[in-house]
């Protein structure tokens, strides 16, 4: 009887068709957050917009929902069926007192009809909901401001040039709450005081902050800060943000402005501004001109996440400082008096630095989300940096042509740091395919010129 209460303990949770392989790492992180684990009552259908859940309560959905921005609503599930006559078999048989609640005669509800690969005219629409006479509504229909919202969802399949004419699953249910898809657009870096050549996309910054579980309180740390964009999705979450980077301009906000017809940047762009754009700077403790590959900060456990973009080389470079005798040539004035001396920073050193630190100064459970360069043709997942103290959570793609594409790639600490972890990685036998990450520059521009030369080509045809 308990297993057949908690299987009617059953959510859908419509989703945005964006960003797909980001969607169930977002939704499983953020369950874990609020105390719960993902069980789907049927196998996830990865690339489909739904997904059935079992959530222990309706606050622990309303949780989610207040966080997700990779799904749009969640409903209370009534009936599913692959049919019509399936879903009111299915909603024949959802106990009645656990809807009674929302039919009371004093209450006021309306019928939302939502189709996913299909436009329904207005007198189709009505007729489905003319079909769901069966239900005992007692209430007044209310279309403005209704106490109660149920939804008729129809799916009609993933491929738009063979629509069928009928839907291959029909789900009612009542809705709880939307997720927060309106950030993407409040948050849009086009309306942002401060940006930079690689500032974050603000969907991915709100999916990072996401993946990282990252809470209200919490201390947040991007070692590669640049212009903070990943500190303020952090910091509407509630979380204490800081940051380093070894760029001094960009840290104080200096030289020469990334916007198109703008030369140089005025007094109010820097990182302090884009946290006051959006009433977030009582969350921002400070920027610091640092080098990640010499850590500043004292030994311990500080942080509850490290949430960063590095430097891959291709509209940033990677550098780290060094000494006159390392490179005389590769001295550089990034102000009238400030002049620094960097050296090369191979991409698989800036990787395990990465690492270790976070092994080292992450809390226990904290999480290192940071976004893995990738030449397509070689990638494996042996390539992927490995520590002994943190354990690998989640490894999603994002594309970025045909030939490279970047991982996010979530760790969590799950191991005490000891001295003995320092350079563990140095005796281990699959170091040498990492090595791999330092040609990606070559490859990225070598994979553009071959693109160009085609195209060149076919033009003279």
């Amino acid at each position: 009887m308990a297993a057949a209460g908690a299987a009617l303990r059953r959510y859908l949770l419509l989703l945005a068709q964006e960003h797909l392989e980001f969607r169930l790492p977002e939704i499983t992180s953020l369950l874990s957050l609020y105390g719960g684990q993902f069980n789907s009552q049927q196998e996830v259908r990865v690339n489909s917009p739904f997904w059935i859940l079992n959530i222990p309560s309706e606050e622990m959905a309303r949780g989610l929902m207040k966080r997700t921005v990779c799904a749009k609503s969640i409903f209370e599930l009534w009936g599913h069926g692959r049919s019509a006559r399936e879903l009111y078999a299915s909603l024949k048989s959802y106990p009645m007192d656990k809807m009674l609640p929302y039919l009371q005669p004093d209450s006021t509800y309306k019928i939302h009809i939502h189709t996913f690969n299909k436009t329904l005219t207005q007198a189709q629409k009505i007729k489905k909901i003319d079909a769901l006479e069966f239900l005992p509504f007692n209430g007044k229909v209310n279309l403005k401001n209704p106490e109660h919202i149920f939804w008729i969802l129809e799916d009609y399949g993933m491929d738009p040039n063979n629509v069928p004419e009928e839907p291959v699953d029909l789900y009612f249910g009542r809705w709880i709450a939307d997720g927060q898809r309106e950030l993407i657009e409040s948050y849009s870096i086009k309306k942002r005081h401060f940006i930079g050549n690689t500032s974050m996309d603000a969907c991915l910054s709100f999916i990072m902050a996401n993946h990282g579980r990252v809470k209200p309180n919490d201390i947040v740390y991007d070692p590669f800060v640049g212009t903070g964009g990943l500190l303020i999705s952090s910091a509407h979450f509630g979380a204490y943000v800081c940051g380093t980077d070894i760029d001094y301009n960009t840290i104080h906000g200096l030289g020469k402005a990334s916007r198109k017809n703008q030369k140089w940047r005025g007094p109010d762009e820097n990182i302090r501004a884009n946290l006051r754009q959006y009433g977030l700077e009582k969350y921002y403790l400070d920027a610091l001109v640092s080098d990640s590959s010499r850590p500043i900060w004292r030994k311990g456990v500080l942080f509850d996440a490290i949430i960063t973009d590095p430097p891959y080389g291709i509209r940033e470079a990677t550098r780290r400082t060094g000494s006159q005798k390392e490179s005389v040539k590769s001295s550089e004035r990034s102000t009238e008096n400030h002049i620094i001396i960097s050296s090369n920073y191979h991409l698989s050193d800036i990787f395990f630095d990465l690492l270790k630190f976070a092994a080292e100064y992450l809390v226990m459970g904290g999480r290192l989300v940071y976004w893995l360069p990738i030449f397509r043709p070689e990638y494996t997942e042996e390539i992927i940096p490995r520590h002994p103290c943190l354990k690998l959570i989640s490894n999603c793609e994002q594309m970025l042509s045909s030939h490279t594409s970047r991982r996010l790639i979530t760790m969590e600490k799950v191991k005490e740091f000891k001295d003995q972890d320092q350079n563990s990685y140095l005796s281990d036998g699959q170091y040498m395919p990492y090595k791999g990450h330092n040609s990606f520059r070559e490859k990225y521009f070598s994979g553009v010129t071959k693109r160009i030369a085609k195209e060149e080509k076919d033009n003279q045809k």
